[in-house]
């Protein structure tokens, strides 16, 4: 492979930069444009050593510089790497770039360093992925769920599964293959029986994707009620800043405001709707539509009523409208006091909160309401071990392929069309790890990455 380079710290200024070259004339690219400091040589550095020098371009000073070292094979891709860091002016930094590039390295392309770390046997393809989960994250929980991954949860797991199928699919193949030799049957019975077991195995691998989903993603959130209830003030309140207009004018607002908030470790995307009711108003009333098709797409409904005032017909509706999806109710207001009746509300939406958007009280409440209803705790981190759409849908088709075996078994047909089944499942356990996958698949997966990295 071509030995590449990119710039591998962010596009702005900043104290230091970090040149990357990686491959096989890594260290020959990097004497051509660093000179250390003294008579040293940048081909005798052993790995993990670092130079004092400067980087040149054909004689031309750049920059004081520091040149550190890995060699092949322990570096993380595997090849020889040079890293120049240097000040981190966005010019001098390019010009280091543009050096090292006129002296026979390529223009790294989108994620090429860790796909070379892949493609050289130093990770996983889920490893891979979880790389930049771990650079995505946003919070505490979050890089502890992509450090799992990365140090091979989803892998090892899988890699159990796909064992067992494989010593399933010897015995079926040697069985077949010899009749002549003393080989113990295939019994369909033992059979069945190992491949539930791997089918509830699968099933685990999967069983906190939908936790794993929301917290790297966020969840789609619409804060409705009738006017005046105080969904600005709330959406204001999550957001930090002053979003959403608010009046006391019934109507105000006609549009959709929207904004990702912070709730503990959930990112909620939140959606401030017009007030839900009757109105002769054609703009407030496209408002209105929009909102009530906010309900049906959203995959929350923070449904906000006035704790003060007894519940009208609107609120009766509104409720009714959101009977059939994730709600937390709001009853906002509550440093007004509250009114009895609003209290019938929660023998219609479990997940209940009493707060005071205005006075910013009770917003502690929300989080754990927002925790509770998807089941949002400290286990749940460390036992995601599927990243993303690709890899559950490595798992879901191995898992169909799994349960038509099993069917097929039960139905009484041959075990070659059981063999079918299996080897299909253990294909797609190995296009999860990236034993066995495409080109295609390889390429799609590194396209998400920065360059540089």
């Amino acid at each position: 492979m071509s030995t590449i380079a990119a710039i591998s710290t962010p596009n702005s200024a900043g104290g230091i930069a970090v040149i990357r070259i990686s491959g096989e004339n890594a260290l020959d690219v990097a004497e051509k444009v660093f000179r250390p400091s003294g008579s040293r040589s940048v081909k005798d550095m052993a790995g993990y050593t670092c130079a004092y020098g400067i980087a040149h371009d054909n004689g031309e000073r750049l920059d004081d510089c520091i040149l550190t070292v890995f060699r092949t094979p322990h570096s993380y891709t595997g090849e020889d790497i040079a890293e120049i860091s240097c000040h981190g002016g966005l010019y001098v930094t390019k010009r280091i770039l543009r050096a090292v590039l006129k002296n026979g390295a390529e223009n790294a392309g989108a994620g090429e360093f860790t796909k070379r770390a892949y493609l050289n046997g130093k990770i996983d393809l889920t490893q891979a992925e979880a790389v930049m989960d771990i650079i995505s994250a946003k919070g505490e929980r979050e890089l502890k769920m992509a450090e799992n991954l990365r140090e091979g949860s989803a892998f090892k797991k899988a890699k159990k599964c796909s064992d067992k199928l494989m010593k399933i699919l010897g015995d079926l193949s040697a069985w077949a293959d010899y009749p002549e030799e003393d080989i113990p049957a295939v019994e369909p019975k033992n059979l069945c029986r190992e491949l539930i077991e791997i089918k509830k195995d699968l099933l685990l691998l999967i069983e906190n994707y939908d936790c794993g989903r929301i917290i790297r993603e966020g969840v789609s959130c619409a804060i409705v009620g009738k006017p005046n209830v105080g969904k600005s003030t709330l959406f204001n309140c999550l957001s930090g800043c002053e979003r959403s207009i608010v009046t006391d004018i019934a109507g105000t607002t006609r549009d959709v405001v929207e904004e990702s908030v912070r709730i503990g470790d959930i990112v909620l995307r939140l959606a401030d709707t017009a007030g839900i009711r009757k109105t002769d108003d054609v703009i407030e009333g496209i408002g209105v539509d929009i909102a009530e098709k906010l309900i049906t797409s959203s995959e929350l409904i923070i449904a906000v009523f006035d704790g003060n005032s007894p519940l009208t017909e609107d609120d009766w509706k509104l409720i009714e409208k959101i009977n059939s999806k994730k709600t937390i109710a709001v009853i906002n207001k509550s440093d007004l006091g509250i009114c009895p009746e609003v209290s019938e509300i929660e023998k219609h939406i479990g997940q209940t909160v009493y707060l005071s958007a205005k006075e910013n009280d009770g917003i502690e409440k929300l989080q754990s309401a927002v925790e509770a209803i998807f089941e949002i705790n400290e286990n749940s981190f460390s036992s995601v071990a599927v990243a993303n759409e690709r890899q559950k849908k490595c798992i879901d088709s191995a898992l169909v392929s799994v349960e038509s075996a099993i069917s097929a078994l039960e139905n009484g047909e041959l075990l070659d069309a059981v063999n079918v089944l299996i080897d299909e499942a253990e294909q797609y356990l190995l296009s999860l790890t990236g034993e066995k996958v495409t080109d295609a698949v390889v390429d799609e997966v590194f396209s998400r990455f920065c360059v540089g990295k």
